[in-house]
Formats: structure tokens, C-alpha cells, sequence
């Protein structure tokens, strides 16, 4: 029945049945995370890091009606150019996209949905949706976070969005049962920051300890995720801007604009992007990076298994 809306390319195939690492990515940092041709130009250098790691890269995007679990390079020009044209697509979105054979940037949680189709176990990204400040007047909280609870698969990320409510965020994911591994730190990256002043659930200090916790996740039949934070290189966060002033003042700028729903991330990491002088964008190519290289030795050390 999936062979109707799924379309993993043959190499993806060939490398999930030989045990050949493989690891998801998104799409909505091409279409709506970044400007033309930044975009492309990171999305083509994370796929060359994993490969140099050692893995195979999946990008996935829905394209005409079907979720794609691997992307030519022509499909991530496409995405790129065409930008906010595309739609950003969630859980919510993807069965209409599939029936109406659209396209979508895929999201955390819609990259979850297609990874675990395709029998993906590790999927890299750059930082989670979660609980927004001001959610509990709003309640505007991610459906990454409503994904994590209930699809199984390791999220490899520099922690929660700095634009959100780390705290409630964190709330949110204790109340879901998702464990929070930092590796090599014991405090909670938040994406352009090395540390949001929270503490993680636990620490891993090697690729091998992350793979056993999935490992047992799997074979105790959990149908959850697993969050794995890996903060920012030192030296690409050293020297950044003021980003809290940053953050707040782009919030007040979203907010007398009348901006909401799935429009605010992209707006806000937009806004400050032009706030810190491109600093932020650097930031955010940096960590992405740094994430390919972790989620690949992962997926690595899951197959040794």
C-alpha cells in the first residue's frame, strides 16, 4: 500500500537491505530555512559529509504526490529556487499533498513519517519545533513534538529552536516520555546557543552509547522517538551576536504584523538573520554540518549492532 505514495530511490533500497547506514534529512530547510542559493549549496554539503562518513544521505520532500525518501540534486535545485512557493509541509499536510499530488517541504515531523516508512532509523536536522513563547495563551506548540511521541526514530539536532520556550518545551518532552540525549554535554543546546541553562535527561559521550539506547528502544517494540542534542561547535558560536535581543525583537515585529501558525518560524529565523548581519545563517549552516557528521557515525554504529 505504500508503494502508492512512496518512492525510495534504489540506492536508499539497496543500502537499508544490506544494513548499509542510512540517514534521513529534511526538506524544509531548503524550500523555507534558508535563501536561494544558500540553500541548495548546504543541503548538497550535508549529503557529501555523510558520504564521506560513511553513510548514505535520504533527503525527502513530497514531490508530485508522493513522498521522496532521496533527492537528485535536480530536485533540490527545484525546491530551492521555487522557496516559499513550496508548501511546508507537517503531519497535518501530508495526506492532502499525496492525494492532490503536490509538493511539500517536509518538516521534522513529516521527515519522521516518511523516514519511518522507508525503514530509516536516524534522522539529522538543525534544530526542533517545540512549545512557542507565549503558548499558553496562544498554544502554539510544534507538531514535531506530538511526532516524537509517537514515531519511532532518533532525532539528531543542536536542540530546540532559541525562538521557542526551552523550558515548557522541555516539560512538554518529559511529559511525552522522550528522552533528551546530550551528547558530550550535560546541558541543552539551543541551536545557536551551546547552552540554554537547562540540563539534559542524560549523556552520551560516543556514537556506540547513543546506538545501544535505539537499539533497546527497537527491541522493546517503543513507538517513540529519541531526541539527541549536539551543541553548536565552539567555535561557531563564539563571537555571535546579542541573539536573545535578536529573538525578542523579531518576536515584537511578528507580533505587530499579525504573523502566526506555520508562517512564524521561517519569519522570525528570517528577521533575525537581517538582525545579527548574516551571522545567524553561518550559525545555522555550521550546525547542520556538525549534525550530518554525528548522525551518520549513529547510523554507523546502529548497523554494527
Amino acid at each position: 500500500m505504500y508503494d502508492l505514495y512512496l518512492d525510495v530511490t534504489d540506492e536508499i533500497r539497496s543500502a537499508l537491505s544490506k544494513r548499509v547506514p542510512v540517514v534521513a534529512l529534511e526538506s524544509t530547510i531548503i524550500a523555507h530555512g534558508m535563501p536561494y542559493p544558500q540553500n541548495v549549496e548546504t543541503a548538497l554539503h550535508t549529503e557529501s559529509i555523510i558520504r564521506q562518513a560513511g553513510g548514505i544521505p535520504a533527503t525527502i520532500a513530497i514531490l508530485k504526490g508522493k513522498i521522496k525518501v532521496g533527492l537528485s540534486a535536480d530536485d533540490i535545485e527545484y525546491l530551492g529556487k521555487k522557496g516559499l512557493a513550496v508548501i511546508k509541509a507537517s503531519r497535518r499536510d501530508v495526506p492532502v499533498l499525496l492525494a492532490g499530488r503536490e509538493d511539500g517541504a517536509t518538516t521534522v515531523s513529516a521527515t519522521m513519517i516518511g523516514a519511518s516508512m522507508a525503514g530509516i532509523s536516524v534522522f539529522v536536522t538543525g534544530g526542533i519545533g517545540g512549545v512557542h513563547r507565549g503558548a499558553e495563551s496562544t498554544m502554539d506548540i510544534s507538531a514535531d513534538l506530538q511526532e516524537l511521541a509517537h514515531t519511532r526514530m532518533a532525532v539528531v539536532c543542536a536542540g530546540p529552536k532559541s525562538i521557542l520556550d526551552i523550558g515548557r518545551t522541555l516539560e512538554y518532552l518529559e511529559t511525552m516520555g522522550i528522552p533528551v540525549i546530550g551528547y558530550q554535554t550535560n546541558d541543552l543546546p539551543a541551536f545557536y546557543s551551546r547552552s540554554s541553562g537547562f540540563p539534559v535527561d542524560y549523556r552520551a559521550d560516543k556514537p556506540e552509547d547513543i546506538a545501544k539506547i535505539i537499539k533497546a528502544q527497537q527491541a522493546c517494540d517503543y513507538q517513540s522517538g529519541l531526541l539527541v542534542v549536539n551543541p553548536i561547535p565552539e567555535r561557531d558560536a563564539s563571537g555571535l551576536f546579542d541573539f536573545e535581543q535578536c529573538v525578542q525583537d523579531a518576536i515584537l515585529e511578528c507580533t505587530r504584523l499579525g504573523i502566526h501558525g506555520k508562517r512564524i518560524t521561517p519569519f522570525l529565523l528570517d528577521k533575525i538573520k537581517e538582525l545579527s548581519g548574516g551571522e545567524s545563517l553561518k550559525a545555522n549552516i555550521c550546525l547542520v554540518y556538525n549534525n550530518a557528521v554525528l548522525g551518520a557515525d549513529i547510523a554507523k554504529a546502529l548497523c554494527r549492532l
